[in-house]
């Protein structure tokens, strides 16, 4: 395992981001271990919810975690707004940093994580096998 800080820049996707930061790495399997920082666009899904909730504002990243793969990522967060009303879920794209995102990847070598449909949820689930 190697982890490496990995900080975005204002305008930055933060979704497009790290799966650019994937590629280049050429890695096939990270986890993002932590996540703060701020946005001026957040798009999540909440639980249950079938479409992502827009909010736009100054918004700070409280936590951010979730896992990096070939078959695209698997991210949650959570925000507070100017007001400290906090929000969480999934993160969408379009989660557009404000000043600064500042992330610790834990890049992970020798193991390959891929989604793969799960009978039991109905959805693609992580599958990590070693590489």
């Amino acid at each position: 395992m190697d982890a490496v800080p990995l900080r975005l820049n204002p305008g930055d996707d933060l979704r497009a981001a790290l799966d650019a930061a994937r590629a280049a790495h050429g890695c096939e399997a990270a986890f993002v271990v932590a996540g703060i920082g701020s946005l001026s666009t957040a798009r999540l899904r909440l639980a249950g919810a079938k479409e992502p909730q827009s909010l736009a504002g100054d918004l700070e990243i409280l936590t951010l975690c979730g896992t990096l793969s070939v078959d695209g990522s698997h991210l949650h967060m959570s925000i507070a707004d100017a007001g400290g009303r906090v929000l969480g879920g999934h993160v969408a794209p379009g989660c557009i940093v404000r000043t600064t995102a500042e992330l610790l990847i834990a890049w992970l070598p020798e193991w390959r994580f891929s989604r793969e449909p799960d009978a039991r949820t109905g959805y693609a689930e992580l599958m990590a096998r070693k590489a």
